[in-house]
């Protein structure tokens, strides 16, 4: 499977992650996360195959996210309605990430670039 790039072109973090993959000559597919999503079913394969907590992959730092009060939800729900809740908006989505059918990374950590996409 080819590696692809969920991102935000405006996320300053998301140009860093791009830049990092183009300087190191890394093919991947763009993935636009607001305009084209990942459905629930990729979100729960990313999710179980990256071994973060689940609230790893949401933006906390969005408008969304504070205007759902997601931080008093994330304490008591369901791990299934926290990924229809990722699923219903890219926005929530935490960003950039770098999936390739096995190995997921979410958000930009040079070190950790290294590490996995090297």
């Amino acid at each position: 499977m080819s590696l692809s790039l969920y991102w935000y072109p405006k996320c300053g973090t998301c140009r860093k992650a791009k830049k990092w993959l183009d300087d190191h000559g890394i093919e991947y597919d763009e993935i636009h996360i607001v305009e084209n999503p990942p459905t629930r079913q990729q979100l729960e394969e990313m999710y179980q195959q990256s071994g973060l907590e689940l609230k790893k992959f949401f933006n906390t730092s969005g408008q969304k996210y504070r205007d759902l009060g997601m931080k008093d939800k994330m304490g008591h729900a369901s791990d299934s309605e926290l990924l229809d809740l990722l699923a219903s908006d890219g926005m929530l989505i935490k960003r950039p990430i770098v999936y390739d059918g096995t190995k997921v990374t979410v958000g930009f950590k040079e070190e950790e670039f290294e590490q996995t996409w090297s």
